[in-house]
């Protein structure tokens, strides 16, 4: 029993100074999955916006200048839209990738007389962190 403390101790001390010494420059990719959502859905409303200047142009006073240019901002709403959802689809893969690769390094992790109810009770944050991945990447999806 003392030896299962002990290596318990040791582990959190471990996860802890890893955490501590981690930089928070980088951001998990989580993070980058709802970053990537957030440009996507910027990109979609200027998009939207830009598109609906563009129809709103008068076809007796438009000058072909204006025209260009509303087209121009149209097409370059469309090339970000397009590489904001290419971001996405990449973040939201590495996030569900992430989670279950801590979520098996957690479950290798358990010493070997680990009982089920403590297995999951120390597995819950990784499970949770899966769960959520998933359903972002699902929900983004549109999967059913």
């Amino acid at each position: 029993m003392k030896r299962f403390v002990a290596s318990g101790l040791l582990c959190a001390a471990a996860v802890l100074g890893a955490s501590a010494c981690s930089s928070n420059d980088k951001a998990t990719p989580q993070e980058a999955a709802s970053s990537a959502s957030a440009a996507l859905c910027t990109n979609l409303v200027q998009l939207k916006s830009d598109n609906a200047a563009l129809k709103a142009l008068n076809p007796a006073t438009a000058t072909k200048d204006q025209l260009k240019s509303a087209y121009d901002a149209v097409q370059t709403d469309w090339k970000n839209v397009k590489e904001s959802t290419s971001a996405l689809k990449s973040a939201e893969k590495d996030a569900v990738t992430t989670a279950a690769e801590n979520l098996k390094s957690a479950y290798e992790g358990l010493p070997g007389d680990t009982t089920g109810k403590d297995a999951l009770t120390q597995l819950q944050p990784q499970i949770q962190a899966l769960d959520t991945a998933a359903n972002e990447a699902t929900t983004s999806l549109k999967c059913r």
